[in-house]
């Protein structure tokens, strides 16, 4: 075989690669090698059972219940299909993790790739090309930002930007906005704003949460001359909240001036899913110390998160020798994540998906927003680009007020929820209420839906929202079951 066939390509040091290269034998046969296609065809019907003993065992009781027990086995794009080649639009996008869509070709060639190369990694004591190709190509993407630190996921990388935030400031603590959502891990809750997810692990970090967008809360707790950052969502996931005109810029100078820093977590709006390559990037003159990105760079196999900051801020973390691994991941910058946050890059770039980010959530906004004066349940659309909220309100006519009325007083949230089920049912598309007692839907698909996939999901939705307004109570009588479901939880 010549190097040009090889698909390993040619042995560039002149060095045996292996036995394989040498004509070594490569050891005897291994029995009962492990077969994963066999295992998924023996053992893959017994998903859900096995999820009930062995994992979560609320979560399988959960999709049971509102029907999302689906078995899906295939996907591609910003689509599934069923083991009887039914197609369902993915408004999901594994909460962001697909914005490329699932199983990108270049993704893919970029892992198989990897593997072939049989890459040295990890071994801790080297330093290998692929993290630095990556962190140059990201940074260029990030003005005014310097270094850049690879951890595991979103949250990992929250932790590290909170961690060189109190390192950098010699001060204990961090500001978030009420109603933020940063991570689960212990320092990533001490920033989270809602109190369901916070409750039973205190002790937590020292914090305090002040409203989005009120710049004389902040002021007050800047005062106080112990805080070392102030960390936000440029657009909140929880409810698609958007930071008021202005807020982003004032509040960088508002901490600046106090000595503390800007962090904005761009975990799920970060890599063109607002429409722009961040979200803070939509205000002018908004320089944050630290960005925290993940979700999108994995390309939806490898997990990956990174922190990515300015050089004094790193210089004074790593300030020694002594602290060269001060702070570090045993997984961090392998060769597989930076393989596909490499090709996530490339992709992005190539087929202008922020662009097109732009473009189908401008078409998705203003379809969407031309049904408020025709229903009176929907109250408001908001987002930017492919990060879209859909809410829900109080009626006026009496007939519909009673029946919103009954659900509110099972638990909020519910109505959301009985719009969310018949678009999976009836029309095979995803979605997801953005947060719990929020009569709120968002969308975040893959950035490839096309406009074909966009006048799909309005034309569900309308269909949807026209058996709520109508009296036939289709859609009203699924809300007895979560009804019953919310007053025994309670």
């Amino acid at each position: 075989m010549t190097a040009a066939e090889d698909p390993a390509g040619p042995v560039r040091t002149g060095k045996p690669a292996g036995p394989a290269r040498t004509g070594k034998p490569a050891g005897p046969a291994r029995t009962g090698e492990f077969d994963l296609v066999r295992l998924l065809a023996e053992r893959g019907a017994e998903r859900y059972d096995l999820h009930t003993r062995h994992l979560n065992h609320q979560l399988p009781r959960m999709l049971h219940t509102i029907g999302f027990d689906k078995v899906y086995e295939r996907a591609e794009g910003a689509h599934f299909w069923d083991a009887d080649g039914n197609d369902y639009l993915d408004m999901l996008a594994g909460f962001g993790v697909m914005a490329v869509g699932r199983h990108h070709p270049v993704v893919r060639k970029a892992l198989h790739d990897v593997l072939d190369a049989s890459l040295a990694d990890l071994t801790r004591f080297d330093c290998q090309p692929l993290p630095g190709l990556l962190a140059e190509r990201l940074l260029a993407h990030s003005p005014h930002l310097d270094r850049v630190f690879f951890g595991n996921s979103g949250t990992e990388a929250v932790e590290t930007a909170l961690k060189f935030a109190r390192y950098a400031t010699g001060r204990p603590r961090v500001l978030y906005c009420a109603h933020a959502f940063h991570g689960l891990t212990t320092g990533a809750l001490s920033v989270n704003g809602e109190a369901g997810f916070r409750d039973g692990f205190a002790p937590l970090l020292p914090d305090t949460a002040v409203p989005l967008g009120d710049l004389d809360a902040l002021e007050r707790e800047l005062r106080a001359g112990d805080v070392a950052a102030l960390i936000v969502e440029p657009i909140q996931g929880k409810g698609v909240h958007e930071a008021p005109p202005g807020y982003l810029r004032a509040a960088q100078d508002l901490l600046h001036r106090h000595g503390a820093l800007l962090i904005t977590d761009e975990v799920q709006t970060g890599l063109g899913r607002t429409g722009d390559f961040y979200a803070y990037q939509h205000e002018p003159g908004v320089e944050p110390d630290l960005v925290c990105v993940a979700k999108a760079l994995s390309g939806g196999y490898v997990p990956v998160g990174a922190t990515l900051g300015k050089d004094w801020i790193f210089k004074k973390v790593y300030s020694s020798m002594d602290r060269v691994l001060v702070h570090s991941a045993s997984f961090g910058a392998n060769a597989q994540a930076m393989a596909a946050g490499l090709a996530v890059l490339s992709v992005l770039e190539d087929e202008r998906l922020v662009d097109r980010a732009r473009a189908m959530g401008e078409r998705l906004t203003s379809r969407l927003t031309a049904l408020i004066d025709k229903y009176e349940l929907l109250a408001d659309v908001r987002g930017r680009g492919l990060m879209i909220g859909i809410e829900f309100g109080r009626p006026s006519s009496l007939r519909l007020r009673t029946r919103w009325t009954v659900l509110q007083t099972a638990r909020k949230g519910l109505f959301a929820q009985l719009v969310v089920v018949p678009l999976l049912r009836r029309h095979r598309i995803l979605t997801q209420v953005s947060g719990d007692h929020l009569e709120v839907i968002k969308l975040i698909p893959p950035l490839v839906v096309d406009e074909a996939d966009v006048d799909r999901f309005v034309d569900a939705f309308t269909d949807v929202m026209d058996d709520a307004h109508s009296g036939n109570g289709l859609l009203w009588d699924f809300g007895k079951t979560l009804m019953r479901q919310a007053v025994a939880h309670r």
